[in-house]
This record gives structure tokens, sequence and C-alpha cells, in this order.
């Protein structure tokens, strides 16, 4: 890294003074020739994102956690400015259910403010014009209106059982918006929905319900189990969009979109948990009964996305849930062989 870009920011003189008109005067970002860095490739976003972009002209640049730690700043400002790639996609986040965000908030919220707010940094001062930061639907108030638009953001309380990692990336939002509006950077939003697929984690304390359903169904099948448990009323409502849907959109965004507003990405239509968990069951080809523990959390009544601001860019989600339920089954399942194969 050279030293003028150390621990440097750019001058003020940079900043765009309106930047609405910033917005409008923004050309498409061609992906030929150019240089992307999908931050947290490893992860279910980040491994769908490098299968898209393979169809583009462009160069990947992908980084180990053991050689980066993003939540370290030094580290991301040296990485970046010895890089220098033309447009940085951050897919980098940790995650979980409802169980791990109770049982550690200080991670959750110190780790996902960390990673964004490093990479943004470091982003700014190597001049890097073009990034893409990701929210997620748990973001939204808790009783916001549905389907949920963007103009709910910040409109009421927030789900308790995951405000941390929810305050954290609302904050990574308005900071792709402050140095959009102070500097003029072409950094957008998108806000992804549930999201599933191969990559998934299923790991019944960190993992989200879809895969941990999916991991209890043929757990439950293995061993003769005559039910399931699904915890909560099982009348909570969630959206579910495959993850290589998810990646389309997102690089149709990158490629097209340089609004100041946060894009919604979603499916479109929602499902209740009970009718989830049935589903997962005639998938993995389990016939037992599903327990409902009413005494667990619910989560957040309903998440429905409005996306039709996505929709008038002309894009529409190609992977219907049943599809996509067997795909990532059979994707598990592999995973399964190959662990007991080693």
């Amino acid at each position: 890294m050279s030293e003028e870009h150390e621990g440097e920011a750019l001058p003020l003189a940079q900043a765009h003074p309106d930047h609405h008109t910033a917005e409008t005067a923004k050309p498409g970002f061609s992906l030929a020739g150019k240089t992307i860095w999908i931050a947290g490739h490893r992860g279910m976003v980040g491994q769908a994102l490098l299968r898209r972009l393979k169809g583009e002209a462009c160069t990947l640049l992908t980084v180990d956690r053991r050689e980066l730690d993003l939540t370290r700043q030094a580290e991301v400002e040296g990485f970046v400015g010895e890089a220098r790639p033309d447009a940085i996609v951050i897919a980098a986040a940790r995650v979980g259910g409802i169980l791990a965000n109770m049982q550690d908030p200080v991670g959750f919220l110190t780790d996902n403010l960390a990673i964004n707010l490093n990479i943004a940094r470091a982003a700014h001062q190597a001049d890097i014009d073009r990034a893409l930061f990701l929210g997620s639907s748990c973001i939204y108030p808790k009783s916001a209106p549905q389907p949920m638009s963007e103009a709910a953001l910040l409109t009421g309380p927030l789900e308790p059982t995951n405000q941390w990692y929810a305050l954290a990336k609302i904050a990574a939002l308005k900071l792709a918006e402050a140095y959009r509006q102070q500097f003029g950077r072409n950094y957008i939003t998108a806000m992804p929905t549930n999201l599933y697929g191969p990559g998934d984690n299923f790991d019944l304390e960190a993992g989200h319900v879809l895969p941990a359903l999916l991991r209890k169904a043929h757990e439950a099948k293995s061993r003769g189990a005559r039910q399931l448990e699904l915890w909560g009323t099982g009348t909570a409502r969630r959206e579910f969009l495959n993850v290589d849907d998810c990646a389309d959109a997102l690089v149709l965004l990158l490629k097209t979109y340089s609004g100041a507003d946060p894009v919604n990405v979603g499916y479109g239509e929602d499902i209740a948990l009970i009718d989830l968990a049935h589903l997962v069951c005639r998938t993995v080809g389990y016939d037992g009964a599903i327990a409902l523990d009413p005494s667990k959390p619910d989560g957040t009544p309903r998440k429905l996305l409005d996306t039709s601001r996505l929709r008038q860019m002309g894009w529409r989600p190609k992977i219907a849930l049943a599809e996509g339920l067997a795909d990532t089954y059979a994707w598990y399942q592999a995973q399964l062989a190959r662990e007991a194969a080693a």
C-alpha cells in the first residue's frame, strides 16, 4: 500500500453538492475488462455471485479470511489499496438465525458494523467509485405495512430478536448514502429477502429457518423419528428467494443502477412457516408429524418485500420454491456424502 493513502481521507472538495443530481448523471457500469472484488466469496451469496459473474467479461478478485480479516481496518485498507479493484460487492457478513442473534448480540452488531465501515473507508481512500452494499429484509420495522417498500425503512421499531444485525445493516446502507451525498460516490444498496440455496448454513443453532428445517427433516427421516419440531406457532410468513436468482439481480443492479435509494430483492410471494415445513418434508420424503413449539419466538409476523422497483428494471425470479428446495436438498446430501467419505 502506498504511503500517501494510509489513513488519509480524500479531500472534502470532492463532495458533490447534490447527490440526487449525481445519481441521474451516472452512466451504466460495464463489467467488461473490470476487476470485481467479491468480499465474502465463500458465503452463500458470495459463491452465487462467483457463479453468475463467470458469464461476464470481468476478472474476479477474492481473498480468503485467513489472509484478510475484514473486521481489521488496517488490513482492509492495505488490501484494497494494493489490489485497487474497479468495483466491490460486499457479500461478507456475520449471519445467523434467531437463536444465534439472541445469543451473541455484541458479535452480530460489532462484526457487521466493522466489515462495512472498513470496506467503505478503504474503497473511498483508494478512489474506488463503484460498490454494492447488501442490507436485508430484517432491517424493516417489525410492523411495517406489507409488502414492505423501500420507503418503510426507519419508520418504526425493529424486531427485537434480530435488531443487532439489523442495526448494523441499516448503518451500512446509510454509510453508502453518506459517501454518495458528501463525495458523489456511486455506491448503491440492495436489500435481499430470506435467501436459500447451495452453500447455505445447515447448523441447527446458527442457521436460518429453511436450511434448519431441511436438516431436521433429513435427520428425522434417517432415524425414523415420528415428529420434528418447528419453533413458534407456524403462522409467521416468510418470503424465500433462491440465492442464484439473488445473484442475478445483484449483477443487474451493479451494471445498471445508480440511484441513491436502496432496492428490494425478493421473490414476490411469501409462505406460512407451517406450510414451508410441510413442503420441506415432502421434498425430503419424511412423513412424520410436525410439532409446533409456541413457547419459542415467531420473530416478525410477516416479511414480504415490495419488489416493484426491481421489476420495473425488467428483472423476474426464475427459480420456484419447490424447485429450489429440491436442488438445495440435493446439494446438502452431496455435502454429507463428501464428509462421510473424507
